[in-house]
């Protein structure tokens, strides 16, 4: 009789290993599913499910199955933190996402109070990762990186030429366009129009109005594709045949297609373009076979999930502290991007920022890295 009693207990607690072996793993995307950033949100969406797939089919994370969980923000802060609880209340442990810094900022603290690792593709502002909190990574650089190269750029292609610096208010915006602005100052180049507009607004004819009165033969746009567009087609409008310079915000083909043919010629700031990027070829494959271009941060969701499984694997267990003291110890990544190692902070240790110009190549208006 005690032999059987033992060996019911040894079946039982064999069937429940096995249980938790295959049970599910949540991990929630988050960003602007509609709205006017949906382009975005769609970036992170497919890259994320991509990955998510690839690795369901591998056999999972410690052999648990990925379940995949989709948040719309619509780039609404408050919307944001509805979408932060909602995860925290379906028991999700990793999350991809927010793609706005100034949504990121709020959600990250929601998720580090209840134990949630997170990594975002896209947010850049350097306050996001200044904060000491233990849950917060990105698989992109940071605006005081972007703002950098702008200056630089600035110096050593723009001499004797006027910039304005025109932002659109926001965390990522106005802090790309002040970290640019902060750098020039310093190195002795003076804006000679510093202005802000407002985020959803369709008539910029003022702002134009200033920027010709000011003779700026660049205009420095700190904001995303939907306004940076409309401001493009409405200077070409109004005769203003100023430069448009801006950074990652804008990497989505749309922009042209709100601004038209007058965004050939734009320069723009991104990492070097992960589709060419040999570790990322069978990868981009499989988008385009189901007719999807793998643009922007559609790779850099794919390498945050890339990124936990294997800091799961390195933990030895699916625990989001233990993966986040993994990630912080300077281990390398592989990734779809390339090799990634974070500092003590959250933030990468190898990024680096290139110029890009927006061309027309064969019909379409795309960006071109120079």
């Amino acid at each position: 009789m005690q032999k059987m009693w033992l060996s019911g207990l040894v079946l039982a607690a064999g069937l429940a290993w096995s249980g938790a072996a295959y049970a599910d793993i949540k991990l929630g995307v988050a960003g602007p599913i509609t709205g006017p950033n949906a382009a975005f949100g769609a970036q992170l969406k497919n890259g994320t499910e991509q990955a998510v797939e690839d690795i369901n089919a591998a056999g999972g994370i410690l052999g648990q199955k990925v379940v995949m969980t989709v948040g719309d923000d619509v780039s609404d802060p408050k919307q944001g933190v509805s979408v932060a609880n909602k995860f925290v209340g379906e028991g999700v442990k990793l999350v991809v996402g927010h793609f706005n810094s100034g949504v990121t900022m709020p959600t990250s603290e929601i998720f580090a109070e209840n134990g949630i690792l997170q990594i975002t593709p896209s947010a850049t502002n350097p306050k996001i990762t200044e904060r000491g909190l233990w849950n917060i990574f990105r698989t992109c650089g940071r605006d005081d990186q972007q703002g950098k190269l702008w200056s630089d750029y600035a110096v050593k292609n723009l001499k004797g030429k006027k910039i304005a610096v025109v932002h659109d208010k926001t965390t990522y915006g106005q802090g790309l366009a002040d970290a640019a602005k902060g750098f020039m100052t310093a190195a002795g180049i003076k804006e000679v129009l510093y202005e802000g507009v407002n985020t959803g607004e369709k008539d910029f004819s003022a702002l134009v109005s200033k920027i010709k009165a000011s003779g700026a033969e660049v205009v420095m746009w700190g904001g995303l594709h939907t306004e940076g567009g409309l401001i493009v087609r409405q200077m070409r409008d109004q005769g203003v045949k100023a430069t448009l310079l801006s950074g990652d915000g804008i990497t989505d083909d749309e922009f042209a297609t709100i601004g038209g043919e007058g965004v050939i010629g734009t320069l723009m700031s991104f990492g070097p373009d992960p589709r060419n990027n040999p570790a990322a070829k069978d990868i981009v494959a499989k988008f385009r076979a189901k007719n999807y271009e793998p643009q922007a941060y559609t790779l850099y969701s794919y390498a945050a999930v890339q990124i936990m499984k294997q800091a799961a694997e390195k933990a030895g267990k699916l625990d989001p502290k233990a993966m986040a003291e993994a990630m912080h110890s300077g281990m390398t990544f592989k990734t779809v991007l390339g090799d990634i190692a974070y500092d003590k902070k959250g933030d990468r240790k190898d990024v680096d920022y290139v110029m890009y110009t927006w061309k027309k190549v064969g019909d379409k208006i795309t960006y071109v890295q120079d």
